[in-house]
């Protein structure tokens, strides 16, 4: 098919191949073919045909992260013979190729002169057959000795490309059987040179073209590759099309492995749909899928991707699938030490226990009210101490000794002196009456009668008869009439004082008398319930003596 900027004129061959471009295949050469080992795919670029296009692999190899470019690929001129012969920048080429083992130089060598001279058919015609006949095998065979020289014996030579279209002279649809057996010619003037290792690839255009290019295809005896050239272009609309349309994708390499042979894409890039990332990225998981020998793409505009800066985003997709990302060195593995995590006790912090204050409740005390006393000289009241007074218990005080009459004896005898009471003097305090306070309900206490003062006129004193306290009312003690103080008004006092001690009366010695019965009455004393417990049981004994031998009691 026709390429912008890519006819060889014979007068610049240098113009128009200048424009194409190889781009990067991977490769991977069969062992017994190439004598390499490894089955990587070789990629590459056409990045001009002379010495510019060698000199520009390595700034390709730094756009693409470094990545090793294998495929060295360019075109002969096809203006004449002397340039198809072999020019002189094949010396460029074969010295970059003989640098590293496993580089691969690919080269495009036509099979008529003026091959792109638009000759009409007929004239194609009588060359094909010119060249059945072996007119231009002496060409074919200098070109051979000259590689074979330049110590590069092992080129691959993409014989005639694209003979299934219309834009070459070298094409094959005017005598499809007479060009096979020109190919046939070519080839084998070719290994007859000594040393050769050529290879020989068959690479016509995706689609049928002009002629279904199996209808081209030589034999697999001269045959060593099977490529095919394709770009972004019809016939069909979308990758898939490409892929499955009759002569597309899918028939080369079914075709290919058919016949027992490797595949390449010596040709491929962006065309007719401008700047399409679809494309690059399917053609190259393509490429990936298949693992064709090597693959080249044509790095001009408008089919390239570096050197063509129309096509931004192609190139994106381009650059990103090829770069090569440096391999991570393993990091070695460190165990890393186990260190025990020392146990911090959690420190117990006791909550301060904050004591609530004691309020105290004040005591308010309760204001005792004393009840007024009112004194009744006449009625004293027996006195009720509280607990907390002291109970002063009463003085006993012994009744008067009344002695019985008896008959007059011739000879009296000296009456016994009986005690009488002692008047206090004025000088003693008189007792003082006790309080009229209110008796206790309980019972009472009953009050001692008190002795009665002897009068000077009453010379024998009466006793009194024992009366039995009652405990309903007290017992009324009439107070002698002595000339003490009129009685003040009682004031209460927190203390009772104890009443004078009574004096004991002095008894005058008496000659002692012969033992005489003694006559002796007691009387109990009832005190209430309360007294009697706190002074015990008391009694009043008056004892009568009427003489030695008298039986007489008057009672």
């Amino acid at each position: 098919m026709s390429r912008p900027h890519r006819r060889l004129v014979s007068t610049c061959v240098g113009t128009v191949t200048a424009g194409l471009l190889a781009t990067g295949a991977a490769l991977a050469a069969p062992e017994k073919d190439d004598g390499r080992t490894g089955t990587d795919i070789a990629m590459g670029a056409y990045l001009d045909y002379g010495p510019s296009g060698v000199a520009r692999i390595p700034f390709l190899s730094h756009w693409l992260g470094g990545k090793e470019i294998r495929v060295g690929h360019t075109y002969l001129p096809g203006d004449r013979w002397s340039n198809i012969e072999g020019t002189d920048f094949l010396e460029d080429w074969a010295t970059w190729r003989r640098a590293d083992k496993d580089r691969m130089f690919v080269l495009n060598v036509p099979m008529q002169e003026r091959n792109e001279g638009r000759i009409p058919d007929y004239q194609v015609a009588r060359l094909i057959r010119a060249g059945a006949d072996g007119d231009f095998d002496g060409h074919f065979k200098k070109l051979a000795e000259r590689l074979v020289s330049l110590g590069v014996p092992d080129t691959v030579v993409v014989l005639g490309w694209e003979m299934n279209g219309t834009t070459y002279t070298h094409r094959c649809g005017p005598d499809p059987e007479r060009w096979k057996a020109y190919w046939k010619r070519i080839v084998t003037a070719m290994r007859s040179v000594p040393g050769q290792e050529f290879r020989f690839d068959f690479a016509p255009n995706r689609g049928t073209d002009a002629i279904g290019w199996t209808k081209c295809y030589p034999g697999d005896d001269v045959v060593d590759i099977i490529g095919m050239d394709s770009y972004d272009q019809g016939p069909g609309t979308t990758f898939d099309d490409q892929v499955s349309q009759p002569y597309g994708l899918q028939q080369h390499v079914d075709f290919a492995k058919a016949h027992g042979k490797r595949i390449s894409y010596p040709e491929w890039g962006l065309f007719r749909r401008g700047d399409n990332p679809e494309y690059v990225r399917r053609m190259l998981a393509w490429i990936e899928q298949q693992k064709p020998i090597y693959h080249t793409i044509t790095d001009y505009c408008p089919h390239g991707v570096w050197q063509c800066k129309q096509n931004p985003r192609s190139s994106r997709v381009f650059r990103d699938a090829l770069t090569t990302r440096p391999n991570p060195l393993p990091t070695p593995v460190i165990p890393t030490p186990v260190i025990p995590t020392p146990v911090i006790p959690t420190p117990v912090i006791p909550t301060p226990v904050v004591p609530t204050p004691a309020v105290p409740t004040p005591q308010l005390p309760t204001p005792q009210v004393p009840s007024p006393a009112v004194p009744s000289p006449e009625v004293p009241s027996p006195v009720a101490p509280s607990p907390e007074a002291p109970v002063v218990p009463s003085p006993v005080v012994p009744s008067p000794v009344v002695p019985s009459p008896e008959a007059p004896s011739p000879f009296p005898e000296p009456s016994p002196l009986v005690p009488s009471p002692v008047a206090p003097s004025p000088e003693a305090p008189s007792p003082i009456a006790p309080s009229p306070v209110a008796p206790s309900p309980e019972a009472p206490s009953p009050v001692a009668p008190s002795p009665v003062a002897p009068s000077p006129e009453a010379p024998s004193p009466v006793a009194p008869s024992p009366v039995a306290p009652s405990p309903e009312a007290p017992v009324v003690v009439p107070l002698p009439q002595s000339p003490s103080p009129s009685p003040s008004p009682v004031v209460p006092l927190p203390e009772v004082p104890s009443p004078a001690p009574v004096p004991t009366p002095v008894t005058p010695p008496v000659a002692p008398k012969p033992p005489v019965a003694p006559k002796e009455w007691c009387v109990p004393l009832n005190f209430g319930e309360w007294l009697s417990k706190l002074v015990g049981k008391q009694s009043v004994c008056v004892k009568i003596d009427l003489g030695e031998d008298s039986n007489w009691w008057p009672f």
